[in-house]
């Protein structure tokens, strides 16, 4: 009898162990995890990030090679990238080349060494160059069409209510940056506009990938005074300019 009795006692401080007390660890720790994450999130959540992104930079621009490409995550690609349209824009804008022209003489060299290639492999035994067959595929084209229809219609339409009058707030953002276009159109050609756009794009995401937090910080700054500048000029002279009838009025 007191052998069973201590074969039971000993069974059950063995059940009391997994179902009792590793029971309450496991959910005690289970519980901690679930506050430190909850607690985690709501840093997160508290931490100002440029524009509302909720998302990693690479996720912001896409994601897959091109945010590869612009956050410099393969260095030999994108400095080749990089020094391409450098040497282009050095053609063009320094050394006066023209697009036609450079078209034309990089069709002559390529066709010249392709057939050259092709009429010596006669003579030396050897087999002929392997010219891809290069074909535009029909899907492509048209998704390429119809995002293009997309944006030039958002445009248009944004163009239209802007016209209307139903957005002041829109309509002084798109003025200021159509001004600020013709300002750096007057300074500087298309091109040399369009190396500068690149160059931007190229060089701010990965140093704003490498700076996230100091950057955000001083934007949350810059964000909390320009509201206060865009409260006191709302308050003294947009406020005092009369509006139109608003859409709903014009429904009834």
């Amino acid at each position: 009898m007191t052998e069973q009795h201590k074969e039971e006692s000993v069974l059950e401080k063995i059940s009391d162990k997994f179902h009792g007390r590793g029971g309450s660890s496991s959910s005690s720790s289970s519980d901690s995890d679930d506050e430190r994450s909850s607690a985690a999130a709501a840093v997160k959540a508290k931490i100002y990030r440029l524009f509302g992104r909720e998302k990693p930079v690479h996720s912001v621009l896409g994601g897959g090679k091109p945010a590869d490409l612009f956050l410099w995550r393969n260095k030999r690609i994108s400095g080749g990238v990089l020094a391409g349209a450098t040497a282009i824009w050095l053609l063009f804008e320094v050394m006066d080349y023209h697009l036609l022209t450079l078209l034309c003489h990089c069709l002559i060299l390529t066709l010249a060494i392709l057939f050259l290639w092709s009429n010596a492999t006669t003579f030396i035994n050897k087999s002929p160059p392997n010219i891809p067959e290069v074909k535009i595929p029909e899907d492509l084209a048209v998704n390429v069409a119809r995002s293009l229809r997309y944006e030039i219609n958002r445009g248009f339409a944004t163009l239209r209510d802007i016209g209307q009058g139903h957005d002041l707030k829109k309509f002084l953002i798109v003025i200021a940056g159509l001004w600020i276009l013709s300002v750096l159109g007057s300074c500087c050609n298309f091109l040399t506009l369009s190396y500068i756009v690149f160059m931007v794009l190229y060089t701010v995401p990965v140093l704003y990938e490498k700076y996230e937090d100091k950057v955000d910080a001083f934007g949350e700054k810059a964000m909390v005074e320009l509201k206060k500048y865009y409260a006191i000029f709302d308050e003294k002279c947009l406020s005092k300019i009369p509006k139109g009838p608003s859409k709903d009025k014009k429904q009834h």
